[in-house]
């Protein structure tokens, strides 16, 4: 920009000579002159004027940069370094010139400048050489760009600038602008952009420009462009302004009422933008191509985060609303018929990322009843695109966490508006949401069939109110028959709406219409399989498919009962074409049978014995497996090619799928895709399982497991621990970024993709491998990632079936937390740790991922497992015993436990000093008890412990007398109560020594305590309370009770059993008695009996004994008497107890007096045992006394003297007792002697009373009894010799043994001592014995009897009554059956005696019918021909005349 003069000047100089710029010129004429302050002003003038007068404008306004040698810079006079007065030499220098200018053509100088501005800048948008299409500037057209809108800023501040003009000129050149310039003079205040725009006289025009230019822009964004910043600055904006003006309530508007020309091109442009993105979505775009990541970038602008703080939530809602909208309306081409048809093409997994992503950014916004309003609002109002609705609704159901709730809400409104105003949308819509919900699976939506079932099946459904409303719902489900997939049709035939009997025929219409839509679809109801799950929406799998999958259900449930299962039966009956042409083949499949026959056999073996497979079918199988062994390597060789492939690439799309979501852990951008990827994992695992949906048994409530011999396939194993692997990495990458509660609910959504009923029963299998056979091999790793995964299952334990882990586990089903829980035990130092290092890692992960919710705490985690984190925490760590002096307040200690080298010690110490740990643990149920404790502390394995003997020993008395005997019983605690603490200890030890886990501990089977190594030390501890508890004072809460707690606890233990005389109910019984007993003799003897009272006479109580012995262990006694053990304990007992009371020997003589009446059983039990038991007791009293034996016990040895006398070939002494204590010790001394005959015995005791006959008698019967039930005792033949010799002695000598048969209604003295040496089972099985001695009555001498008939009688009558109950069936056994020819069985026993009866009744005298009369009613019911017999009899002995011949003449 040199003056016309300046150039020729230098033009005209000699060669060799430099130019000088025109500055230079000035500056040295400056410094040859010096010239005064007044001449300094004119020669500034002068310079002016002789610029105004040589001024190119274009050339002042882009002279920029350029040579400064050789021209006036612009940039030189604005932006250099000197002093301010050349700024204000280049504004005035433009302002001058701009003026003078517009002077000279008459314009104004705002037009002026105006045009010259827009002409620098269309020329600076055209300076770049790039080829178009162009949005962003080059650094070199920005720098430019930026002193040019420097200048504009003046200009402007000068008023000498129209923004207006300004406009018209830029759409003049509309193609050469570039969006960041325009941006630019938005941002610096030089025009803003919606007068720009609104200065554009076609409004479609600048939005198809606007569009086009947003296009490109967010194309550049994704591409690698270094100025990507600059982009997404300018996209920002421009999206902010557009939803100002387009939905700012105070925008909307002008003065005249007209909507806003800004508004218009607003919403255009944001709904321009929306609509290419779904058309180039809908026609495929692939995944990274520019249209792709165009369409990522500008659905990225829908992020609510972003503009909260900008843009008010009102606003937010009302674009988020828009856009919503827009998205269900968008080209409305599908038919609610093709939704029907092709919704479940349209899950969330087979949502376009893109669109699916979309959905998720405007749910955060709307809440989720506002979300659905809005979509009803749509669906009522406008025609809709059922893709995007659907598949909105599934979006729904898998991102929001109430969502199975608020579907259930939506839907049953829509149900109730259907059948309200018979409306025929709402009922379709309610349909198609709940199928579009149930396609996401159980772990979000229960399944289409159970809903159906639910709302339909039931009186209580909304179509059973009239007539009319099911006409309406059949009229609809008929519609939509020709729509309908296979699948549905089904869930209709098999779960049909509940119709009453007079409206059967719609039902029956509706079938009948749905089964030819399916014979026409060739799909055969009848061909469905046995465990068909039609909760799947997806294709319908082929019999030969679903025949196999059958079979492995089949299997795997006989495997588990044991019984061939139900459903075989039934389909062999009622699905007979399925059950022969594809069940029986796939069962059936040639194989090389194992050595030991596996299930599969022997479920077939089970088959075909019930008949349940053909001959011939049968018959084939045997031959094709005889042959299958040759053909065995080459079927191998070709299976082994092939299986592989067929699974390798689902299993490879799921790895892929896993990584990538790994890959979305650390970064925070992608947390909001989460939820989607977790869903496309779920996809990729239903593909690996071979199904397009989860299959299972709708209708399988629980999980079967073997926790003894867990096992997994090879395929589904590896899939598994490709899942968990993945799971524990996720939760470390994840944990790298935050803590739980910051990770979102990526792990909940990962776990419930895992849940779904095909694949639990194989994760938790894994589980239980991994943590009860394999924790030792955990890394930190693994147990931290399998830990929040149980902390994930527990917060779905809900909607999760329950375990059943099979034995020795409990019988019944446990919740997961319960069963994972199960699996982590306390019992040795490498199980305690790994439950250490679990628990650790569960708790502290669940304080951190829920502290603001202690009921999801509750549910997530297990009682159990809390409390063995404090039982091992008080026996490793002695500071934890003592009160928490400081607990610490700050969040629970996670990130060291995500270390590569985890000190799981410092971590549970550190846990436990926790405030959050300490106030869960005073919430009901969590606190560790006393009970707990000992059930924990009993399962130690002291050669196994990480205690030493002595640390066990110390610990056990600090937790007991230190800790839980202190401790209110509120907490769990014994309120300083030792005897409840006594009593606690031994029911959980007798609970111990019966369940299932004591097995593990020995071989014994009876469960001695002392032999189960868990509670040893446990004992010694109950040994030593006891005896503080006898030595010490009766405790105040106790002084008046009169029952010993021990004996408490027993009474309580068995009142809680079952009664019956069945065998499960008797084995029951009697492992519980069994326990009881053993639990008596580890304790002092002294117990058994109370120490006597001060004054005389000293009688020492047993009346707690004698009622465990009356009322339980005599039922289980054998011969008359109790076993050795507890027999001597007795004595010992008595003999201490004695001991310590003025008078020892009457003491004695008074308990032993006493046993004679209230328990006669602990006599006879001595005298049985007597020999071994003499020498103890004489050693015992000598120690206390120099004085013989009490009066009562030599009575004893005296009787047992006598017994031995009988049998040897001595002259017997006189019975020196109580008769039936005399019968009893022979009785002993016969069955020990094992005699052929007894003869001579009896022949020895005559002059002997005849109660002693007569008890004698009792007890052969009970010996008889016994030989029936226990045959290994004694034969019974020999004993039903003995019984008969003694009959026969009785008959002989004239004593009436009819008494025998009647102690139950005896009222004497004799009748109720022997019942008290008899079980109860014995007795009422004495009807069996009198009638195995029938051939060895006397009927003459037994007609002379009056009772005789009555006892005859009644004897049959209850043997009939034992025969119908089924308790005869324990006398007849396979070991004495063939003993008794003509009475082998029952039958014939009941037989023999009715023929006795019958041929007995005619010859009775008259006086034998006075006493049967009451059982006449019992008869008639039991046998009428027996009873006819009797009543004709009695008549004619009553009433002789009726029994004479009539005279009729």
């Amino acid at each position: 920009m040199s003056a016309p003069g300046a150039r020729v000047a230098a033009s005209d100089q000699g060669p060799g000579v430099r130019r000088r710029a025109w500055a230079e010129l000035l500056e040295g004429r400056v410094e040859r002159q010096k010239l005064s302050l007044e001449g300094e002003q004119k020669v500034r003038e002068s310079a002016v004027r002789l610029l105004r007068s040589h001024l190119n404008l274009s050339d002042l306004i882009l002279e920029v940069e350029g040579p400064p040698c050789d021209q006036l810079c612009l940039h030189q006079l604005i932006d250099c370094d000197g002093p301010d007065p050349h700024t204000d030499l280049s504004s005035s220098l433009i302002g001058s010139a701009l003026r003078d200018q517009a002077t000279r053509l008459g314009i104004p100088v705002a037009v002026l400048s105006s045009q010259v501005v827009a002409s620098g800048l269309i020329r600076i948008c055209e300076a770049d050489t790039r080829p178009p299409p162009k949005v962003l500037l080059t650094p070199e057209q920005r720098k430019k760009l930026s002193s040019l809108l420097e200048i504009a800023q003046n200009l402007l501040a000068q008023s000498m600038f129209s923004r207006l003009y300004f406009c018209q000129e830029l759409w003049k050149a509309q193609n050469s602008l570039l969006l960041e310039a325009v941006w630019r003079l938005h941002v610096q205040n030089i025009v803003n952009i919606p007068e720009l725009l609104e200065s554009h006289a076609d409004t479609q025009a600048v939005v198809v420009w606007l569009c086009k230019d947003l296009g490109l822009l967010c194309e550049q964004i994704e591409a690698p462009c270094q100025h990507a910043e600059v982009a997404r600055a300018v996209l920002a904006d421009l999206v902010q302004m557009f939803v100002l003006r387009g939905f700012q309530k105070s925008e909307g508007m002008r003065g005249d009422g007209a909507p806003a020309q800004m508004a218009q091109i607003a919403t255009g442009v944001l709904e321009r933008m929306l609509a290419s993105t779904l058309e180039a979505m809908a026609a495929g775009l692939q995944e990274g191509s520019p249209g792709y990541k165009a369409g990522s970038c500008w659905f990225g602008v829908f992020s609510g985060p972003m503009y909260q703080s900008i843009l008010s939530a009102e606003t937010l809602k009302k674009w988020f609303c828009h856009t919503l909208t827009q998205i269900l309306t968008h080209k409305p081409v599908l038919k609610v018929s093709d939704a029907v048809q092709m919704q479940r093409e349209w899950s969330f997994a087979r949502t376009p990322t893109l669109l699916s992503g979309l959905y998720r950014r405007l749910f955060v916004i709307l809440s989720p009843e506002e979300l659905v309003g809005h979509l009803q609002d749509v669906l009522e109002t406008q025609e809709v695109n059922w893709r995007h609705v659907l598949s909105c609704v599934s979006t729904l159901v898998i991102c929001l966490p109430d969502a199975q709730q608020l579907v259930n809400g939506w839907v049953t409104r829509l149900l109730a508006r259907a059948f309200e105003s018979w409306d025929l949308d709402s009922m379709v819509l309610a349909f198609l949401v709940v199928r579009q919900a149930a396609l996401e699976g159980p772990a979000v939506f229960p399944s289409y069939a159970t809903w159906f079932q639910a709302t339909f099946g039931s009186t209580r459904g909304i179509h059973s109110c009239s007539k009319k409303a099911l006409v309406f719902l059949f009229k609809f489900l008929s519609d939509l028959v020709p729509f309908e997939v296979p699948r549905y049709l089904q869930v209709h035939i098999l779960h049909p709406p509940l119709v009453p009997g007079k409206y059967r025929a719609l039902l029956t219409d509706y079938v009948a219409l749905a089964k030819t839509r399916l014979a026409d679809l060739k799909v055969s109801i009848e061909n469905m399989g046995l465990y068909e799950d039609l909760s799947s929406a997806g294709d319908i799998t082929q019999p030969q498919s679903q025949a196999s999958q059958d079979v492995e259900k089949a299997l795997t449930v006989f495997e588990h009962t044991g019984k061939v299962p139900v459903a075989i039966l039934e389909a062999s009956i009622f699905r007979r074409s399925y059950y022969l042409s594809h069940f029986l083949p796939a069962l059936l499949t040639p194989r090389v049978l194992p050595r030991a026959p596996d299930s599969r056999e022997a479920l077939i073996e089970s088959l075909r014995r019930a008949d349940k497979i053909p001959p011939a079918l049968y018959s084939t199988y045997r031959q094709a497996c005889s042959t299958a062994g040759q053909k065995q390597p080459e079927d191998a060789a070709q299976g082994g090619e092939v299986e592989p492939s067929c699974a390798e690439e689902p299993l490879d799309l799921l790895t892929a799928a896993l990584q990538k979501l790994r890959a979305s852990m650390t970064d925070p951008t992608q947390h909001d895709v989460l939820s989607a990827q977790v869903a496309m994992v779920s996809e990729r695992l239903h593909s690996v399982l071979g199904l397009s949906e989860d299959v299972g048994s709708g209708e399988e409530a629980t999980v079967q497991l073997s926790i003894q011999t867990p096992e997994l396939q090879p395929r589904e194993q590896r899939v598994v621990d490709l899942l968990l692997t993945s799971f524990c990495q996720n939760l470390m990458a994840a944990s790298s970024v935050g803590p739980p509660d910051r990770q979102g609910p990526w792990a909940t959504l990962f776990v419930r993709a895992l849940c779904g009923r095909r694949f639990l029963p194989a994760m938790l299998t894994r589980l239980c491998q991994l943590l009860r056979y394999q924790g030792p091999s955990l890394s930190a790793s693994h147990v931290l990632g399998l830990a929040a995964l149980a902390v994930h299952l527990g917060e779905s334990k809900s909607a999760l079936p329950k375990v059943h882990m099979g034995p020795p586990a409990p019988a019944r089903g446990l919740p997961i937390p319960e069963f994972i829980d199960s699996l982590l035990p306390c019992a040795a130092q490498q199980a305690s740790t790994l439950c250490l290092k679990f628990s650790t890692a569960a708790i502290s992960y669940s304080l951190c991922k829920f502290s603001q919710s202690h009921e999801l705490l509750h549910s997530c985690l297990s009682p159990g497992l809390i409390k063995k984190f404090q039982f091992i925490m008080f026996r490793w760590f002695p500071e934890a015993r003592d009160p928490p002096s400081q607990e610490d307040p700050a969040s629970p200690p996670w990130r060291p436990l995500c270390l590569p080298s985890v000190d799981w010690r410092r971590a549970a110490l550190c846990l436990w000093k926790q405030r959050a740990l300490q106030e869960l643990l005073k919430q009901g149920g969590l606190q560790l008890t006393y009970r707990d404790w000992l059930q924990l502390e009993i399962e130690i394995q002291p050669e196994v412990d990480s205690l030493s003997d002595t640390e066990r020993q110390d610990f056990q008395q600090w937790a007991i007398h230190q800790h839980f005997l202190p401790m209110p019983s509120a907490a769990g605690g014994c309120d300083g109560d030792l005897e409840a603490a006594c009593t606690t200890l031994v029911n959980v030890l007798m609970d111990f020594c019966q369940s299932s886990r004591s097995y593990h501990h020995s071989e014994n089977s009876d469960l001695v305590l002392g032999g189960c190594k868990g509670n040893r030390d446990i004992f010694s501890r109950l040994q030593e309370m006891c005896a503080d508890l006898e030595q010490g004072p009766a405790s105040l809460g106790h002084a008046a009770s009169r029952e010993h707690f021990l004996f408490g606890v027993f009474h309580r233990r068995l009142q809680a059993l079952a009664h019956g005389w069945d065998v499960a109910s008797r084995l029951q019984r009697q492992r519980e008695l069994l326990t009881c007993k053993r639990t008596l003799l580890g304790l002092p003897p002294s117990m058994l009996v109370s120490s006597p009272c001060a004054e005389q006479p000293a009688t020492p109580s047993c009346a707690d004994f004698f009622h465990l012995v009356n009322s339980e262990l005599r039922n289980f006694s054998h011969d008359g008497a109790l076993t050795h053990d507890i027999t001597a304990h007795f004595f010992r007992g008595l003999l201490n107890t004695c001991a310590r009371s003025r008078d020892p020997s009457l003491a004695a003589d008074l308990a032993l007096t006493a046993c004679q009446t209230q328990c006669p059983l602990l006599l006879t039990s001595a005298l049985l045992w007597w020999s071994s038991l003499e020498p103890e007791l004489h050693c015992r009293w000598r120690r206390w006394s120099r004085s013989p034996l009490p009066a009562e016990l030599q009575k004893l040895q005296e009787t047992h003297l006598f017994a031995e006398s009988v049998s040897s070939p001595l002259t017997p002494s006189p019975a020196p007792g109580p008769s039936w204590l005399c019968a009893a010790a022979l009785h002993f001394v016969i069955q020990r002697a094992r005699k052929e005959s007894i003869w001579q015995e009896l022949g020895k005791l005559d002059g002997q009373g005849e109660e002693l006959f007569v008890s004698l008698f009792f007890f052969s019967l009970m010996g008889l009894l016994s030989s029936y039930l226990i045959p290994q005792a004694v034969s019974s033949l020999k004993a039903l010799d003995i019984c008969a010799e003694i009959l026969g002695c009785l008959q002989r000598r004239r004593i009436s043994w009819l008494l025998v048969f009647q102690l139950t209604e005896a009222d004497v003295p004799l009748g109720r001592t022997l019942l008290g040496l008899a079980p109860d089972h014995q007795v009422r099985l004495l009807p069996v014995a009198f009638y195995s001695l029938l051939p060895y009555f006397d009927k003459d001498a037994l007609l002379t009897e009056d009772a005789f008939l009555h006892v005859a009688l009644n004897m049959y009558l209850k043997l009939v009554g034992l025969f119908v109950a089924g308790e005869t069936g324990a006398v007849w056994t396979e070991a004495h059956g063939g003993e008794l020819p003509t009475q082998g069985d029952p039958v014939s026993l009941i037989t023999n005696a009715r023929l006795f009866l019958l041929q007995l009744i005619p010859r009775c005298p008259e006086r034998s019918f006075l006493h049967v009369a009451e059982l006449l009613a019992v008869s008639e019911d039991c046998d009428p021909e027996v009873s006819a017999a009797l009543l004709s009899r009695r008549q004619a002995v009553l009433n002789p005349a009726l029994s004479q011949e009539p005279q009729l003449f």
